[in-house]
């Protein structure tokens, strides 16, 4: 057993509550490698333990045990995940580098320290505002560079810490809620503790998370906090430390905070779809920009054609607009993908995390300002810069993007044109189309959008992103970030989003975390749209949970409604996916009493009289919808199925015919033709059409499958023995 796993057992048997058992595997674990200052701590906690043995095994009566006991999981569970982030340090040699820099770089690390130091560079600020102006700039430059490395080295050493003390938490709560430190220092510091966070659950940074969040005015912090304390929960922690269901419910008291939280999971669903509209916009959007790229051009009127063949107005009118109409509506498509809540530019802005700049971990996650060292050169030459204020001012990018757009623009800016160098000087000409109102920047729903776009971004793209525990990955097909799913949100007021959130998910085919949150709805919530909502999702569901099959929604939907059209339809086809044609027969005729020439319905209904092998009843709705319209393909498919069935293989045979007259057969026409000429007697002709099949579906056809299973019952009621298919078999096995 490795390392890793011998930790993981510690902690697996600590969670559990089995603290006999995890003090024996703790000792054997300290024998083979002995560490000295956990050896005593392990120590403590084992004497305590046989203390309170002795005691009970006397018959004393201690009202304290439980509470005790609890203690002393809590102590055992602490000692176990500081040996886990102490060996992932040693045995990483990324992180190891960091925690030694980080620590080599001070060497006072308390809180009040810190603080003196956070607080002297907020008031050192105000001290070089009083400055004269040819010192000010110059000594602004050198403090912002000075801090910089502080908050950098404050960053990477919070990440790799331990676990922390009551005493260490309640410290850094003060200090992330003084109004004297910078409000920048404090979000990084957030982040900091949300990365230690995630890769070891430590109570006490949970508990800095939620009080912040609870507390700051600060809506930078706050939102970042409540990222922070939401991705950071585990639930199988709740045995020992139970005050963090006291904590929830404490926040699930305020509606603002309920609300935040409802808003916060569906944010974190569009950030699971990154991918898939990053690949949306590379197939779809770009290169219809890219076709158009040669017939239009950027003024400082907007988008103008370039006028290339002066017979165009005269052969072609209405080209011209229609190019114009579909370049708006391609960028449209864009906007309004954004607006719903995508991440259009992660593709785009991806490459550009290659820059120097994100060498420094705490960048990925730093808000943007002005005065970023890195930025200096920047805003050293005034058209540049003004240029660049005036673009940053509409760019919907989160602080991750802005930093790479403004080093890539300072860049290239030399290379534009005069004209458009101006016109961005203006505001004339800007990348991303309609500017969204400054207002909206600070609405907390828009900032926690954007800190979810910079940790999404460097979860996936940071270098060394492997030492981190991504919230983004998936396990056991569902994903962390569903975190309504969690134990500790079930039966709080939450409890009452859950079938709307599974809806959401649903829309996004979610379907295993949208079975996970309906299976947690409480029975007084399991309305009408909660089954109707489970029944579509355990359709996508490789494994059924046990205990309600699709059916069983929509009959218990039916219970209460029993002409739900919906639910009826979705009954019928229920059914007959299990096979009861007879159940689905009756449940289309109560559909055909509300709708009496629905053609779905009646089509559908002859599809089960056939399975039933009542074909003349089927054959005399089918003769009816084939002569109304008799263009309809798949009447004319069940039409034939249906003759075939009945025994009239040549009329079976001609429709078959026509069906594949264009030569693109659809779904099992040549399946079906196969088997009626087999009826018919036309053994070569039924075992060429099988072969096609075969060819026309690769891997997907299992000839002994077929027809001892699925079709056995259909050819021995048609007179078709089981040698005849070994025959049939056999031939086909030749080539």
């Amino acid at each position: 057993m490795t390392t890793n796993e011998q930790l993981d057992t510690l902690r697996r048997l600590v969670v559990d509550g089995k603290l006999g058992t995890a003090l024996t595997a703790m000792e054997n674990y300290l024998l083979t490698f002995p560490q000295q200052k956990e050896t005593e701590q392990y120590y403590a906690i084992r004497d305590d333990y046989r203390l309170m043995m002795d005691y009970w095994s006397r018959g004393y009566s201690d009202p304290e045990r439980e509470m005790v006991y609890g203690r002393l999981l809590q102590r055992m569970y602490v000692l176990t995940a500081s040996m886990t982030v102490k060996h992932a340090i040693r045995n990483t040699a990324y992180v190891m580098g960091v925690y030694s820099r980080a620590r080599a770089s001070r060497h006072d690390w308390s809180v009040t320290s810190l603080r003196n130091d956070l607080e002297h560079f907020v008031s050192e600020q105000a001290m070089i505002a009083l400055k004269p102006e040819h010192v000010r700039e110059q000594e602004r430059q050198q403090l912002f560079a000075h801090h910089h490395e502080l908050v950098r080295d404050l960053f990477d050493y919070i990440w790799t810490s331990r676990l922390w003390s009551e005493g260490l938490s309640d410290a850094f709560i003060e200090m992330l809620l003084s109004p004297t430190i910078d409000s920048i220092d404090q979000q990084v510091i957030v982040s900091a503790i949300t990365l230690s966070l995630l890769s070891t659950f430590d109570f006490q940074k949970w508990r800095v998370l939620t009080t912040v969040y609870a507390q700051t005015a600060d809506q930078g912090v706050r939102q970042r906090s409540l990222v922070g304390w939401v991705l950071g929960i585990d639930g199988s922690l709740v045995r020992l430390y139970p005050e963090m269901t006291s904590v929830i419910g404490k926040i699930l008291s305020d509606d603002d905070c309920r609300m935040e939280l409802k808003e916060l999971q569906m944010q974190l669903i569009y950030c699971l779809k990154t991918d898939e509209d990053s690949r949306k916009i590379h197939d779809e959007v770009i290169p219809e920009l890219i076709k158009n790229n040669n017939q239009f051009r950027v003024t400082r009127n907007g988008i103008e054609e370039i006028e290339e063949d002066p017979m165009e107005d005269i052969l072609h009118p209405e080209a011209a607009e229609e190019r114009m109409e579909q370049l708006e509506a391609t960028m449209q498509k864009m906007m309004d993908m954004q607006k719903a809540g995508s991440d259009i530019y992660f593709g785009g802005f991806s490459q550009m995390k290659r820059l120097p700049f994100f060498q420094d971990t705490c960048n990925w996650l730093m808000p943007f300002y002005r005065e970023h060292p890195a930025l200096q050169q920047v805003w050293a030459d005034t058209r540049r810069s003004r240029a660049l204020d005036v673009l940053l001012q509409a760019a919907p990018f989160c602080a991750s993007d802005t930093y790479s757009f403004a080093l890539a623009f300072n860049q290239a800016f030399d290379h534009l044109p005069q004209n458009m160098q101006e016109m961005f000087g203006r505001g004339e000409l800007s990348f991303f189309g309609e500017q969204m109102a400054l207002e909206q920047h600070a609405t907390p729903a828009y900032i926690r959008r954007m800190y979810l776009q910079d940790l999404y971004r460097f979860f996936r793209l940071h270098p060394s992103r492997h030492v981190f525990s991504s919230p983004f990955e998936a396990s056991d097909g569902c994903h962390r970030l569903v975190f309504y799913s969690q134990t500790l949100f079930a039966d709080t007021p939450l409890s009452a989003d859950l079938v709307d959130m599974a809806i959401f998910l649903t829309k996004h085919h979610l379907y295993d975390d949208a079975a996970q949150l309906l299976g947690h709805t409480p029975d007084q919530l399991r309305d009408e749209r909660f089954f109707l909502t489970y029944a579509m999702v355990l359709q996508h569901l490789a494994v059924i949970p046990y205990g309600m099959t699709v059916s069983d929604c929509y009959q218990r939907v039916l219970e209460t409604s029993p002409q739900h059209e919906a639910a009826l339809k979705g009954y019928a086809r229920a059914l007959f996916q299990e096979k009861d044609y007879q159940g689905a027969l009756a449940v289309y005729d109560r559909l055909l009493a509300q709708h009496p020439d629905h053609r779905n319905y009646l089509l559908n209904k002859s599809i089960c009289l056939g399975n039933l092998a009542r074909y003349e009843e089927a054959l005399k709705i089918l003769y009816k919808l084939d002569y109304e319209s008799s263009d309809d393909k798949n009447v004319r498919r069940v039409l034939a199925w249906t003759l075939t069935g009945s025994g009239k293989t040549e009329q079976a045979g001609k429709i078959y015919a026509e069906l594949l007259e264009n030569g693109n057969p659809q779904g099992d026409d040549l399946l079906n033709y196969g088997l009626c000429q087999w009826l018919a007697g036309d053994i070569p002709g039924a075992s060429g059409l099988f072969r096609q099949y075969a060819d026309a579906n690769p891997g997907h056809f299992d000839a002994e499958s077929e027809f001892l299973r699925d079709e056995a019952s259909f050819l021995r009621s048609h007179g078709i023995s089981e040698v005849e298919v070994r025959l049939m078999l056999d031939l086909l096995a030749r080539g």
